[in-house]
């Protein structure tokens, strides 16, 4: 099971590294998505964790296509309204390309595009989306069922439902909340990334 770490965009700087790299060892992605901060301050934020140590290719660029290359991380993730997948794969193939769906249509067209893994959500309630009631895990399993390339669940996932989601054979989890507001974020990953091992 892959697991994806979101930043949550409510950090300063200094203390969103000391999480990464606290966690990096631990979880498969860590999605840089910082929406209120500058373009300059996410290129040092990124900067200052691969001079920690913090691979690369752990590392993926929410949105910003720019900041990706500018840094080298080879790695992006478009949101449902962002740039077209088909267009940032053929200007650089060298790209890893996800897409967030919301429907099966959207992830069908997510494959036609190009694209390597979708984010398929939200599945629970979250705090991010008060009121909306999640999509469900059945919908994730049709959406795992209708296409090839890897699916990745996100939304409202804890401990408690995330052998739910596994069930339905996705290639992953993607967290936010669940880690980045916790007390201790490097215990909270690794206890979620060793559900898979229990037989989830």
């Amino acid at each position: 099971m892959e697991l994806h770490a979101i930043t949550d965009g409510k950090k300063e700087s200094r203390e969103l590294k000391e999480i990464i790299i606290s966690i990096s060892p631990v979880v498969d992605y860590i999605h840089i998505r910082e929406k209120n901060k500058p373009p300059g301050e996410i290129v040092a934020l990124i900067e200052e964790l691969l001079n920690a140590g913090v691979p690369k290719e752990k590392l993926v660029i929410n949105d910003r296509l720019d900041i990706a290359l500018l840094t080298g991380i080879p790695n992006v993730h478009l949101p449902g309204n962002g740039l077209p997948a088909e267009k940032v794969k053929t200007a650089y193939p060298h790209m890893k390309v996800g897409v967030s769906i919301h429907s099966i249509e959207k992830a069908k067209n997510a494959e036609k595009s190009g694209a390597d893994y979708c984010f398929f959500g939200h599945i629970f309630e979250t705090d991010s989306k008060k009121g909306m009631a999640g999509r469900g895990t059945d919908a994730l399993g049709e959406i795992v069922e209708q296409v090839k390339i890897p699916v990745i669940a996100i939304g409202g996932i804890t401990p408690d439902n995330a052998v739910k989601v596994l069930e339905k054979k996705v290639q992953g989890i993607a967290v936010m909340s669940y880690i980045f507001s916790a007390n201790q974020p490097k215990e909270a990953a690794t206890f979620l990334k060793n559900i898979d091992c229990k037989g989830g």
